[in-house]
């Protein structure tokens, strides 16, 4: 399977909006705790990110206390 094209879309969706709302907290706090720039989380949030590093993703699950599936899921739309 070949990596995606720079400008092709994934069916992969995150639900960093949904998980921040549910516990109160904002982007910045979120940022500030997993010690990495509100903009990248920011790319995350916004399902433009092409990469995150597997450390990045670890401490956005601990602060949020989920499970990377919860927080990245598979769009089924098609």
């Amino acid at each position: 399977m070949a990596p995606a094209e720079p400008d092709e879309a994934t069916d992969i969706h995150c639900r960093l909006d949904e998980l921040l709302e549910a516990r109160g907290m904002t982007l910045t706090r979120l940022a500030e705790l997993v010690g990495v720039s509100v903009v990248n989380l920011s790319v995350l949030k916004n399902d433009r990110a092409r990469a995150i590093r597997f450390s990045t993703l670890q401490a956005v699950c601990e602060v949020l206390d989920c499970e990377v599936g919860e927080l990245l899921v598979m769009r089924r739309e098609r």
